[in-house]
């Protein structure tokens, strides 16, 4: 029984209480649950009096000393069923001390005193240096709190103060634990304000000095609990204001709903007092941010209560809920615009807080609606202060930018169109640099870059974040500091994957710091520091239009540039950047003796990289000037004279012999740079680049100098690990090298020729060597590292440059031999270490040689695959010695494979190229014969494909290899079944499913086939033709390649949009010149294929076989959608998929003969019978068009689509009709068409009077068509005749008839539709038309728009160009828009709502204040309610459902009886509130609700027991007795008992109620819901109960 119920047993039947308590006191200990220590501290709590418990003192003393406190102690609040224990303890100690001695009392609260103590300082110091809390006395410290927040009062009472307790209480509030801090504000503080002698003043004096978000958020929990009290008033205390306005900023929704309740409140007291507040503070000080007008005071209460709503509204995160709120936010901004005495109602601070919030939401559309919102508002024209607007748009604005999907299109926007988010941050920046003071605008910039720099950015917002900027009008702001930051956004952009958006970065990144760079404040050497970090590959490279544009500016700059601390006086003719660049060359090129001598590193290539930039770009400038007379050099040109400090050190290489080894590294550092950095990378026309030119002279000056001394190097001098990245510079030289000499002509007899025979000898002579040492030597081992590097860097010249022809020289022939003869996967051994510290001799770690091993056996196969390369195009005349080394590579074909495949597994994964490309050679060669070895050989070039499917740089090179190996001409010339054919047919399935998920992979695969099957070198027929043969086989590979579309991510989907718009750009961004194409857009898919098929000759039997194959293919694809279950609606995959089927059929269609059409001509008609969305239909009827105008034999099969069919729907009919409106077109070949217009007549005719009015609609248009084409054709005959009056009578009065409503309109619509308006079917046949005109115009979704500039960069990847038109050569259709015909169906019935304008009606959900003032822990109010149960509760209405059985109607109860107040719901099975049915309905109001268990069996002992305590028991079921619900009134205690779902109440049951009461009902069912039967009765006595209480006394 209830605790409750027991002692008011006991104190009937017992005379003298007092003597039941040693009974009591023995009978808690035995088991001390919380029901029995409940029952006696109600029993103790009767004596109220300390001399009615007489002679208990001894007892008491023992009770709390013995049992009450060791208990508490060792209790810990978070175990289950302690809590409850703990509280009730609390109380017991509370009475014990009440009635017994003193000291009782003294000790209990000094031993919590000093847990407290020390919980505080070890608090304190656990803030700030993070040590644990070490143990204590107590187990929980929030024991120590209850029993404080129990006894404090008692203390009081007997004269004890605050003093030390209020400084240990606001300690653990401000640094404890979250549970702690609550149950100390809403406890214990509160106990001492009642105390007295310290008031909330005192409390909010010490407590507004805390800081940081965690002291917001506490402060905020300490005045929310202190609310209670009246004496709170701070709405004239700044910081009071401060801390409500950070509190609604906060990430942590109950201090946001804490803060939101403190404003409210202060609204509240500001409007019933009316009066002014905080003006004059105002006036004084301009950080005032809430005041109140009197005279205001309506203006201010609709603001305020705006506001409110804002902030209430935004915790839904629900955008149909926000959206109609965001007007007010303008309002709002509209007062705080000053009036005429200088005053404004509302400070901008509040709404930038409720911006914010919106920019931190959970929700992306309320963050990018808020966003949008915000950079709408012209925010300049508003009071806002510069450095307050500064800071919102440097913080809250730039961290919600991060958001990737802010940018993505909107859905009127083309592909390849600036979103709208980039265009909005272009106008904001511009405008606020455009209306802020000068002296802040440097601050604003700095500062906004700063923070960029401070983020971890994706590629796409800083790509619009920077091209933002780049429209910033040119304006000199910043200097050095600037520049640097700008560099450390520079190098967030370096750490995104996507080569083309990091580019274009870039290039905006240094057009912004030419517009806003002072060039008074920053040297030269600050301008080549921040050039220096943009690279060349990707943005800055020679020949764009960016490299001109900062050659203009730095010599427009020229004479401004600050002057740097040990410059000279300039020459009045001599420029600037020379001086510098002539200084710059110098202190580079100057090395120290003692760091030369003792140069280990290889210096960091940023200084060479800075110093060849700088050249380069002087000398353009200095070329420029000297174009236009600025500058007079002399005879010595200005390019010369920058390298001359160089061109001293180089012709010193190989003569000087105490030339330093470091000056020898920076020199030949600086020369690789400036030959890779000068070349333009899209200009081929180098002969009038007189800077290019220069150059080369200048390097071929010294070229063989440098060669050689590469060549010593190389070959005798190298012995440290250290000297593995020399070797990397001198091969990388030699390479630049070679291409040099190959541009410049010189072949026969250059000292190219003998560098490469010379190098080519020493390095068989160093890996032949024997290792003649018993120890194994690391200089002996470097050696032949850097021979078999050199061995590869002449494999690869022989085969890069063949008009060098190094292949014929003996070195080279010896090199084959010697290639052929080395084993394979030769193994470099680790060298002899030292001493036991895994160290070798240079001092370098060990550990690393593993990598230094596979690069040995990588180089190895680069050779391997020279020579596999160079066996197979064999020539005719070829020599004996070639002869030879072709039978050797033909003897060890099969052990080469089993080698590769050896090496696939030593070699890391992104190393295997070399190895991939001898398996394309050798696979092709052995399928035959060796069919399971190649299998395994494939097998594992698929296992290291995708072991690098996480690896952007080296994944797509490696896939393009293994495509090579598997799709090589000659396995796709397989017909017949083998294990190769079969694993073949598993790549491409494997292939397929990856391309699903990863954009790119089937553009490799594609473009392959159309390169292999056409190659675009290949002119002649025959050869054609044989590279065709093996099409054949592999049609599904472009029936899966047609229908191939965009099905990724929406993430992708917009790095798409993105890299289109930036490919759009052209030239005016320097990325689009300065990278390669990457090819990975999954539109490239499609348009290879179609490219592909419009080189087709339909004269080819080869070519005809395969289109007639793919048409057939293609049909039965479309016939299996069209009987497919699935979902088919606008834009569903289905509709996709036969929308690219039917277009791919369009495009074939030229190509297809009569014969072949006669044959796939009814399958065209029956999926014109089907219903089909309006872009499929359009494209099936205008294929029949083209079609019946082809072949005139097929019209009288047309004509049998018209016949009376009951499944034909109003649709097919619509199509066919929509056919005939071109019938113009359909009888264009047709010499005598009078019996075709005759018979179409009567084709139309019945369908006008069809009962359908889209059926009329288009028969009267075809009908109209017809009857024109008719006369035109000027046709008699008595048919005719009779007819002619009545058509023309019939179209006059539709004509006239149609001219209102909706008759009218609609048939204005279909004659203005572009299908047949505008459109015309011959005319506009062309790829832009079916690819993206019509989709456009055919609510398609953009993802399927192709535009045909895309067509035309493919179709010059081909031999020959199409039949077809690419881009529609007449205009009538490029600026029409999707019509209202074909947007009647799509459900856009409802109006556009109004953004701007404001709702006068919106949402708004009840913030209980449970969530923003914590009376007291959750669970222990639970706890206390349900032990107090009859007496706390401020409802007397129990709901009894346990007769009900399904969870949801319990749960939906429980939601219902928390809401309107009950006190209780009682339940068959407390375990119920844990089922999942249950918390969906409930969501948690389990939790502030008492819930009671009582099964059926125990319910008339139950209502027997209510009844004795007053409550009146009432039924909710229909019987003859039964009261009208609208009639009856309830008692307010009131016990509603609810019946089961199925059976209602039982008839034994009913025999106990007091009354029944039963639901007017007007409908014919009998009965509600449960749940809803008991929430109209539950709400009835809510009601009824509130009247009572508004009228009451």
């Amino acid at each position: 029984m209830e605790p409750r119920l027991v002692a008011d047993l006991l104190l009937r039947l017992a005379q003298e209480p007092r003597r039941m308590v040693p009974e009591l006191c023995r009978w808690c200990r035995e088991e001390p649950d919380a029901a029995r220590v409940e029952t006696l501290r109600l029993l103790l709590d009767e004596l109220r009096w300390p001399r009615e418990a007489r002679g208990l003192g001894p007892g008491l003393r023992q009770v709390a000393d013995e049992w009450c406190l060791p208990l508490l102690r060792a209790a810990r609040l978070d175990e289950p069923g302690h809590r409850r224990r703990a509280l009730a303890l609390c109380r017991l100690l509370r009475a014990c001390c009440r009635l017994g001695p003193a000291g009782v009392l003294e000790r209990a609260a000094a031993s919590c005193l000093r847990e407290l103590r020390a919980y505080a300082e070890q608090r304190s110091g656990a803030a700030s240096s993070g040590e644990p809390v070490p143990g204590a006395e107590y187990s929980d410290v929030r024991v120590v709190v209850e029993v404080l927040v129990q006894l404090w009062p008692l203390a009081g009472e007997r004269g004890a103060g605050p003093g030390e307790l209020l400084p240990l209480a606001l300690t653990a509030v401000r640094a404890g634990e979250d549970g702690v801090a609550a149950r100390v504000a809403a406890g214990l503080i509160p106990a001492l304000l009642e105390q007295g002698g310290v008031t909330v003043w005192d409390v909010w004096r010490l407590a507004r000095l805390w800081r940081g978000p965690d002291g917001v958020s506490r402060l905020l929990l300490l005045l929310s609990s202190l609310s209670a009290s009246g004496s709170l008033d701070l709405r004239t205390c700044p910081q009071f204001w401060e801390v409500v306005q950070a509190g609604l900023g906060q990430a942590d929704g109950t201090t946001r709903k804490r803060a939101l309740f403190m404003l409210n409140r202060a609204v509240d007291v500001c409007r019933a007092l009316d009066k002014d507040t905080a003006l004059e503070y105002q006036r004084e000080h301009d950080s005032c941010i809430f005041w109140w007008l009197g005279d205001k005071s309506k203006q201010l209460e609709q603001l305020w209560e705006n506001y409110i709503l804002i902030m209430e509204t935004l915790e839904e995160n629900q955008i149909h809920v926000v959206r109609p709120i965001l007007p007010r936010l303008k309002s709002l901004m509209d007062a705080t615009i000053s009036n005429e005495e200088d005053n404004s109602l509302f400070h901008p601070s509040w709404v930038l807080c409720a911006y914010k919030r919106m920019f931190e939401s959970e929700n992306k559309t309320v963050m990018k609606e808020g966003l949008f919102h915000f950079l709408d508002l012209d925010v300049m024209k508003y009071s806002i202060r510069t450095q307050e607007l500064s800071d919102f748009i440097c913080g809250p604005v730039m961290d919600a930018l991060l958001e990737s999907m802010l940018y993505s299109r909107s859905p009127d926007q083309i592909i390849g169109s600036c979103p709208i988010l980039g265009v909005k941050l272009q106008s904001l920046f511009v405008d606020f640099m455009e209306n802020v003071a000068e002296e802040f605008k440097g601050d604003f910039l700095t500062k906004l870059v700063k923070s960029m720099a401070t983020k971890h950015w994706c590629a796409i917002p800083i790509l619009f974040i920077s091209q933002a900027l780049e429209h910033i009008p040119s304006c000199k702001t910043w200097g050095v500091e600037g520049l640097h930051a700008l560099r450390e956004v520079l190098r967030c952009t370096l750490t995104n994957h996507q080569v083309l958006l990091r580019g274009a970065a870039q290039c905006f990144l240094l057009q912004t710091a030419m517009h806003l760079t002072n060039v008074e404040m920053v040297t030269l050497s600050d301008v080549s520091s921040f050039l220096a970090s943009i690279r060349a590959e990707e943005a800055l490279s020679r020949g764009t239009k960016l490299w001109m544009e900062v050659c203009d500016w730095l010599h427009s700059s020229d004479r401004s540039f600050r002057l740097e601390n040990s410059a000279t006086e300039l020459h009045r003719k001599q420029l600037a950047l020379s001086t510098y660049i002539q200084n710059l060359v110098e202190q580079y090129m100057k090395v120290p003796v003692a760091d030369g001598e003792k140069a280990s590193y290889l210096p960091d290539w940023f200084e060479a990289q800075l110093v060849a930039r700088m050249i380069l770009l002087a000398a353009d400038v200095e070329e420029q000037c000297c174009n236009e007379g600025a500058v007079d050099t002399g005879d010595q040109n200005a390019l010369a004279w920058f390298l001359q400090p160089l061109m001293v050190a180089l012709t010193k290489l190989n003569t000087h012999a105490y030339l330093p080894l470091l000056k020898a590294d920076k020199s030949l550092q600086l020369l690789l740079k400036l030959l890779e950095m000068s070349v333009p990378k899209h200009n081929t026309t180098t002969s009038e680049d007189k800077v290019l030119n220069i150059l080369q002279d200048c390097i071929m000056s010294s070229a063989e100098r440098v060669l050689e001394y590469i060549l010593r190097r190389l070959t005798s001098e190298l012995q440290t690990v250290l000297d593995l990245d020399r070797c990397s510079l001198y091969l990388a030289v030699l390479s630049e090298m070679a291409k040099l000499f190959s541009m410049v002509g010189q072949m026969r007899g250059s000292c190219m020729w003998r560098i490469v025979s010379s190098l080519t000898q020493a390095s068989i002579r160093n890996l032949q060597a024997a290792n003649e040492d018993k120890i194994l030597k690391l200089g002996r081992q470097i050696q032949m590292v850097a021979a078999r590097a050199s061995l590869a860097w002449v494999c690869k010249m022989t085969a890069q440059y063949p008009e060098l022809k190094l292949d014929s020289l003996k070195a080279v022939k010896s090199l084959e031999k010697f290639i052929l003869i080395s084993p394979f996967n030769q193994n470099l051994e680790k060298p002899f270490c030292s001493n036991n510290n895994g160290l070798l001799e240079d001092g370098s770690s060990a550990q690393g040689w593993g990598k230094i091993s596979t690069q040995y056996v990588h180089d190895q196969w680069i050779c391997i695959y020279f020579i596999l390369n160079k066996s197979v195009p064999l020539s005719e005349s070829a020599t004996n010695e070639s002869c030879e080394v072709s039978s050797l590579i033909a003897e060890n074909t099969i052990p080469t494979l089993h080698a590769c495949i050896e090496a696939l597994n030593i070699v890391p994964a992104e190393q295997v190229l070399p190895i991939l490309q001898c398996m394309k050679i050798l696979v092709s060669q052995l399928y035959r014969t060796e069919a399971s070895l190649c299998v395994k050989a494939l097998d594992l070039a698929w296992k290291v494909v995708m072991d690098l499917n996480s690896n952007q740089i080296h994944f797509w090179p490696t896939l393009s290899a293994f495509v090579h190996i598997a799709f090589h001409h000659q396995l796709l010339g397989i017909a017949e079944e083998c294990p190769v054919q079969m694993k073949l047919k598993e790549i491409i399935s494997k292939l397929l499913k990856l391309s699903q998920t990863k954009t790119g992979v089937f553009n490799v695969l594609i473009t392959h086939c159309c390169q292999t099957w056409l190659p675009a070198g290949s002119a002649t027929t025959s050869s054609l033709q044989d590279s065709f043969k093996s099409a054949e086989n592999h049609v599904d590979i472009f029936v899966e390649a047609c229908l191939f579309g965009p099905v990724f991510r929406k993430d992708q989907r917009l790095i798409q949009d993105v890299h289109t718009y930036i490919e759009l750009l052209g030239s005016d961004c320097a990325a689009n010149e300065a990278t390669d194409s990457e090819n990975r857009d999954d539109q490239s898919v499609r348009i290879w294929a179609i490219n592909f098929l419009c080189q087709l000759n339909g004269s080819n039997l080869l070519h005809k076989k395969f289109m007639e194959n793919l048409v057939c293919k293609l049909l039965e694809k479309e016939e299996e959608l069209r009987n497919t279950k699935g979902r088919y609606y606008v834009n569903s995959m289905i509709h996709r998929l036969k929308n690219r089927i039917w277009q791919t059929l369009l495009v074939l269609l030229p190509q297809l003969d009569q014969v072949f059409l006669s044959g796939i001509i009814e399958a065209v008609f029956r999926s014109g019978l089907s219903d089909n969305q309006a872009s499929v239909k359009y494209f099936i009827e205008w294929f029949i068009i083209l079609v019946l105008q082809k072949c005139p034999e097929f019209i009288d099969s047309f004509w049998r689509c018209f016949s009376y069919n009951p499944e034909n729907s109003k649709t097919s009919i619509c199509t066919f009709l929509a056919i005939l409106v071109h019938i113009d077109v359909i009888f264009k070949n047709i010499s005598k068409k009078g019996q075709y217009l005759k018979k179409t007549l009567s084709v139309i005719l019945p369908w006008c009077l069809n009962h359908n009015f889209s059926v009329r609609l288009y028969a009267l248009l075809a009908l109209q068509k017809v009857w024109e084409a008719c006369v035109s054709s000027k046709l008699d005959g008595e048919e005719l005749e009779f007819l002619e009056p009545i058509i023309e009578s019939y179209l006059d009065q539709v004509e006239q008839n149609q001219t209102t409503g909706n008759a009218g309109r609609n048939w204005q619509r279909i004659q203005d539709h572009f299908f047949f308006g505008k459109f015309h079917p011959v005319e506009d046949f062309s790829f832009e038309t079916i690819f993206y005109i019509f989709p456009s115009l055919s609510d398609v979704i953009e993802d399927e728009w192709i535009p045909a500039w895309k067509f035309d960069q493919v179709m010059d990847l081909f031999p020959f160009r199409s039949l077809i038109n690419i881009f529609n050569p007449r205009n009538q259709l490029h600026d029409l828009k999707s019509t209202e015909w074909v947007q009647q169906d799509k459900g856009y019935g409802l109006a556009d709502v109004d953004q701007g304008a404001e709702w006068m009606d919106v949402q708004k959900k009840i913030m209980p204040c449970k969530n923003s003032i914590p009376n007291q822990d959750l669970e222990l109010l639970h706890q206390e309610r349900e032990t107090m149960f009859g007496r706390s509760s401020n409802n007397s209405l129990i709901v009894v459902a346990s007769l009900i059985d399904k969870s949801t109607n319990l749960g939906g109860l429980c939601r219902t009886s928390e809401i309107f107040g009950a006190s209780a719901l009682v339940v068959r099975n407390r375990h119920c509130v844990n089922d999942k049915e249950f918390q969906a309905l409930s969501v948690l109001a389990e939790q502030w609700l008492t819930v009671i268990e009582v099964r059926p069996d125990q319910l008339v002992n139950y209502l027997q027991q209510k009844k004795t305590e007053g409550y009146t028991i009432i039924g909710v079921e229909q019987t003859v007795n039964s009261q009208d619900l609208a009639h009856y009134t309830f008692p307010e205690k009131t016990l509603l008992l609810l019946g089961n779902e199925r059976e209602g109440i039982p008839a034994n049951l009913i025999q106990h109620l007091d009354v029944c009461v039963e639901i007017p009902q007007r409908g014919i069912i009998r009965s509600l819901n449960v749940h809803v039967s008991g929430a109209l009765l539950v709400w009835e006595y809510t009601r009824q109960q509130m009247v009572k209480q508004s009228v009451g006394p």
